[in-house]
């Protein structure tokens, strides 16, 4: 007998016996039914792991099992604008990673002052983050001005004022050891 019609089954023997114990004209036709064969067909349900909805669909549980051989990608997006996927620089996932040097990043147009906002196109756990900028065409990183940090998301923050600069957000991930580097190039009005 298949899980469902064990299932079906076993809800058809609860509701008759319910039906029995409430009925007062009657019979039963399910009364012959023992409490042993009622237990018997009752087969316990699996345990499903939450989903998430829309509201959280940025978060998973840290424990989730990673599939996938590198991080998710990033958009950047000013309010009320198109995102932007980010360049993947530097990171450590599932094991394995890979190391690059500051990157000039994806261009993007924002205005000054903007709140600007990250989001991950696979569903992560953020532990924590940060941004920094430097001037464009900087290869190293020297100069780096912090932007913004926190401990967890939303990963939001405001553009930098007018000038060309290329922006790098740091997240370390809900297990501990995944973390990523992304770059965009702002051209920021």
């Amino acid at each position: 007998m298949s899980r469902s019609a064990g299932s079906r089954l076993a809800v058809a023997v609860l509701a008759g016996s319910v039906a029995a114990g409430c009925s007062t004209t009657g019979t039963s036709p399910l009364a012959s039914v023992t409490p042993a064969a009622a237990t018997a067909a009752v087969t316990p349900l699996a345990t499903l792991a939450p989903t998430a909805s829309a509201a959280g669909a940025s978060r998973i549980p840290a424990t989730a099992p990673t599939t996938a051989d590198s991080p998710p990608g990033a958009t950047l997006a000013a309010e009320g604008g198109d995102p932007v996927a980010g360049q993947l620089g530097s990171f450590t996932w599932a094991g394995s990673g890979s190391d690059s040097p500051w990157l000039p990043g994806t261009p993007a147009t924002v205005g000054a002052g903007e709140p600007l906002t990250i989001r991950f196109d696979a569903p992560v756990v953020v532990a924590n983050w940060s941004a920094t900028r430097v001037a464009a065409g900087t290869t190293d990183g020297s100069g780096a001005v912090a932007l913004a940090s926190a401990e967890a998301e939303p990963i939001r923050f405001v553009a930098p004022p007018a000038g060309h600069w290329s922006v790098q957000i740091q997240v370390r991930f809900g297990s501990g050891s995944d973390s990523a580097t992304y770059y965009w190039l702002l051209d920021v009005r």
